[in-house]
């Protein structure tokens, strides 16, 4: 009895450690037919370069295309944090508020989270600007009284927040004690977040719109190839080939069409950033900025690679899975 149990006990594990190798050597050959099939799904488009560069090339301006506008967007959006001065608020304090009470009302607006600078501008310094500008001083002199109050300029921390932040800002402004009044033209802030809002959602149309123009091209493409090679497809299925087995490599064509549109639409935006960044800096320090013309990032360019390759996989799937079923033994 204690022999057939040893026996059985060998037996049972020399069929799992049989199993154990089987399932490795399936798992080993199945990632070695994917190496394959991707090597020489490259190779077969490398073998017609003018073909596939062409291919390659309509889907890099495809690719590039939103994402120009995407990144014209972001600078849109950095150059405007340069503009936050435009922005400026005048708080305008209650007469006779004493300067020891106006310059600590100044320091607490300056502690704000929202507040990027505050400065206090007393009844006498505005009434000495306002003459030096409007050239009437003899009138200034003839006043009895100063009619002008003390001001408080404040710039607030736009940061993309768009314009309620700053109306919330002036609100709260407008209840500080030793305030009379709170000023503020928020027409050019709105104007300039609405346009970026539309930025916004050209961006994700047009991506939509030209991801749509890669899947048809990418389809079209793999269909030429399918119907090229249905010779090859019908002996492939005669022998037992599987529908899997079948649609890989022109997966893989996809892939390798994704990837390939990907970088070299990541090459053409590098170069057309490279090229307009020496003048668009030039102008844009003719108006006392130091803005940098801002590229990819790399999690953008990832990203637009990671497209690439996605939307090739994508459309050559749905052009295989429509046109292999078509062809039957």
């Amino acid at each position: 009895m204690a022999k057939n149990n040893l026996y059985s006990k060998v037996t049972a594990s020399g069929g799992a450690r049989q199993s154990r190798i089987t399932l490795q050597s399936r798992w080993a050959a199945y990632v070695q037919h994917h190496k394959l099939t991707a090597v020489e799904s490259l190779l077969r488009l490398l073998k017609s370069p003018g073909g596939s560069a062409m291919t390659w090339v309509v889907l890099a301006i495809a690719l590039a295309l939103p994402m120009t506008l995407y990144v014209s967007l972001e600078n849109v959006k950095q150059l405007s944090r340069a503009w936050d001065q435009s922005s400026q608020i005048s708080v305008y304090l209650k007469a006779n508020t004493l300067p020891r009470f106006a310059q600590a009302l100044t320091q607490d607006i300056q502690d704000m989270p929202t507040v990027a600078q505050a400065v206090y501008i007393s009844p006498e310094q505005a009434l000495s600007e306002f003459s030096a500008s409007t050239g009437l001083s003899d009138v200034v002199q003839g006043l009895e009284n100063n009619p002008l109050p003390g001001v408080i300029s404040v710039i607030p921390k736009l940061d993309g927040k768009g314009s309620g932040a700053v109306e919330d800002l002036e609100l709260a402004l407008s209840q500080l004690r030793h305030v009379e009044s709170v000023q503020l033209d928020l027409l050019w802030v709105k104007r300039l977040f609405q346009f970026m809002e539309l930025g916004q959602r050209l961006v994700w149309a047009l991506a939509a719109l030209l991801g749509l123009a890669v899947l048809l091209i990418i389809g079209n493409t793999i269909r030429l190839s399918i119907e090229s090679r249905r010779d090859e497809i019908l002996v492939v299925k005669l022998v037992g080939g599987t529908d899997a087995f079948v649609r890989r490599p022109f997966l893989y064509t996809g892939i390798w069409f994704g990837l390939g549109g990907g970088l070299i639409a990541y090459m053409l935006l590098s170069i057309g950033l490279y090229w307009l960044s020496g003048p668009i800096e030039n102008l844009i320090s003719l108006y006392g900025s130091d803005f940098v013309l801002q590229g990819l990032s790399l999690g953008d360019s990832l990203l637009l690679i990671f497209d690439g390759v996605l939307l090739g996989w994508f459309g050559a799937w749905l052009a295989v899975s429509r046109h292999l079923a078509k062809i039957k033994p």
